[in-house]
């Protein structure tokens, strides 16, 4: 479950996330958001964040500008 492709292009999945998290928010809000199980939304941020795509804020994650233009 990857979240980017292997040609670097990111997932539908991951673009939810990104999207979701154009404003800050915790796992459960991206969970309620993209109507993804939490083990899937988990993984995802994982792999975002390491991928620069999203960071971790003092009370849930935000995209970064990297992220936001991959919408």
């Amino acid at each position: 479950m990857a979240c980017i492709n292997p040609d670097g292009t990111l997932t539908p999945s991951a673009k939810k996330v990104l999207f979701a998290l154009r404003t800050p928010g915790t796992q459960s809000d991206v969970a309620d958001l993209t109507s993804m199980p939490m083990y899937r939304v988990r993984v995802s941020l994982r792999e975002l964040i390491e991928a620069g795509f999203l960071e971790e804020k003092n009370v849930g994650y935000k995209a970064t500008e990297k992220g936001i233009a991959q919408i």
